[in-house]
């Protein structure tokens, strides 16, 4: 058995590979279906009624504390 990724063979380094991929397939996987099951809870409530922030008028700085608009 090997002790340090320096010393490991080939085979080490794959199997290492092929645990760290079959890790992320089951995050992925286990992410999507968290947001199938539940799909209310990532979408935003958007209606009629709810409040839009629009820009006001540009404000350009100055030096000194002086303001232009």
């Amino acid at each position: 058995m090997n002790h340090s990724l320096f010393t490991a063979d080939r085979l080490t380094h794959l199997k290492i590979v092929v645990v760290a991929l079959f890790a992320a397939t089951a995050i992925a996987a286990f992410s999507v279906s968290a947001r199938l099951a539940n799909p209310d809870m990532v979408t935003a409530d958007m209606h009629a009624g709810s409040s839009v922030v629009k820009a006001g008028k540009t404000v350009t700085a100055a030096g000194a504390g002086a303001r232009v608009q």
